[in-house]
């Protein structure tokens, strides 16, 4: 059997932990093939490098996981990077360069990109991957699209983004359960298939075919390091699906109520964050902090 193939569009960062004197490779679509690669799914990586220390050690990290690199970008700067401290051992962002070379270089994807994504069974981006100009393109390949909203979406932006993919995550902590709902069903109202929404220790949601299913939270035993719990959720919640062969065409249920195989993902989702919660970083691979230190709390 062929292995189920991800491909993440978006950012690559490294967190640089004041609190610890190492950088960690990170960022959304980073992160997503990290975890999906540990999950057993082949993942690849579309982004944009800088010249940097920053940009060597996320190729090192991503050549040493196996993961593709090859459609990427590279740009004369400094690549994305983002300031970090904790508080006991919740992450706490005190500074970026707003996204290195990444916020101010255009993708241009070309038709050899898009025959490069037609060879995969599911798309990854997310709201900090600066590609939401370039998202009916993407979408015009044919291979379903999941994207992470966080926390940080409008009406504008759903409205921009939901007509073009296929299952959706937002970070709903914030929200009661009736503007939980309310926004899960804005996002669906679009066509969205899955609308996923978390609730951090609470658990998580799920919208599919107008009903709504419930998966509890796992709470690690030792907890290190919250970087990378929500992405890690969302990584193997999507590599189940593309391991039951729910990828390509047949994503997201090939046509049959998949519910019981959804909610199951949702656990396994559950229960793997809670492992990474025990790593340092999104998922290890520190080195000593290069480059430099921006704290926008002075």
């Amino acid at each position: 059997m062929k292995k189920a193939r991800l491909l993440a569009i978006g950012d690559d960062v490294c967190d640089k932990y004041l609190s610890r004197g190492k950088m960690y490779p990170g960022g959304q679509a980073v992160n997503t093939c990290a975890y999906a690669v540990m999950n057993g799914v082949e993942a690849a990586f579309l982004g944009k490098f800088g010249s940097d220390e920053v940009a060597q050690c996320l190729k090192d990290t991503l050549d040493a996981l196996g993961i593709d690199r090859s459609r990427c970008r590279s740009f004369e700067g400094e690549n994305g990077f983002a300031c970090v401290t904790l508080a006991g051992s919740d992450r706490v962002f005190i500074g970026s360069n707003k996204g290195g070379v990444a916020a101010v270089n255009p993708y241009g994807f070309t038709q050899e990109d898009l025959d490069y994504i037609k060879g995969f069974d599911l798309v990854y981006s997310d709201l900090n991957a600066y590609v939401e100009d370039d998202l009916p393109l993407i979408a015009s390949a044919g291979v379903p699209i999941a994207y992470d909203f966080s926390l940080r979406w409008t009406d504008e932006y759903l409205a921009r983004i939901c007509p073009h993919i296929q299952v959706a995550l937002l970070s709903c902590a914030h929200l009661d359960k009736e503007a939980r709902e309310r926004e899960m069903k804005k996002a669906a109202s679009y066509g969205v298939p899955l609308v996923l929404g978390t609730i951090g220790e609470e658990g998580s949601w799920l919208l599919y075919r107008d009903r709504f299913y419930y998966a509890p939270a796992v709470l690690s035993d030792d907890v290190f390091d919250t970087m990378g719990a929500g992405d890690s959720y969302f990584a193997t919640f999507l590599s189940c699906l593309l391991k039951q062969g729910l990828g390509g065409e047949r994503f997201p249920d090939g046509g049959e109520d998949r519910s019981e195989t959804l909610v199951e993902a949702m656990r396994e989702g559950a229960a793997f964050a809670a492992k990474v919660c025990g790593m340092e970083g999104a998922f290890g691979y520190g080195v000593p902090i290069a480059g430099r230190i921006i704290d926008n709390r002075n």
